[in-house]
């Protein structure tokens, strides 16, 4: 039995446009688009974890807002369970640490691009919360 990875998803949006960031080369899913974030430590919240994800990995300081849902995915030697909070950059500026390329994408854009699998089940609730602000 495949072991579950919890992994906290940042949802950014600005102006109306979502953020989504490419998984750089030689990484897992080299070269798919996501939502930035990371795996749970022991005893640490989801929001406790992005606040600490978007600083090691974009160099921003986040407020973490709502839960928007969850995503559960097999990827054969594992299984990921994508948990989705709405986030709002507060300070810094986006350096990428991780990933080689950021986007922010339009509702229409959101097809556009080849999202990690996970990450997919989610933009419908993306779409939503772009298309209610």
């Amino acid at each position: 039995m495949n072991t579950c990875i919890d992994v906290a998803a940042a949802v950014i949006l600005n102006n109306g446009k979502l953020f989504s960031a490419k998984r750089s080369s030689g990484m897992h899913l080299e070269g798919y688009w996501e939502f930035p974030g990371g795996k749970l430590e022991d005893g640490e919240s989801p929001e406790q974890c992005l606040v600490r994800e978007l600083e090691e990995e974009l160099c921003v300081k986040a407020e973490i807002g709502r839960y928007i849902g969850e995503s559960v995915y097999d990827y054969g030697t594992k299984i990921v369970r994508l948990l989705a909070y709405q986030v709002r950059i507060l300070e810094g500026d986006i350096q990428l640490i991780d990933h080689e390329e950021f986007r922010w994408l339009t509702v229409e854009e959101l097809d556009c691009i080849e999202w990690a699998p996970a990450d997919v089940p989610l933009l419908a609730l993306c779409r939503e919360v772009m298309i209610s602000k």
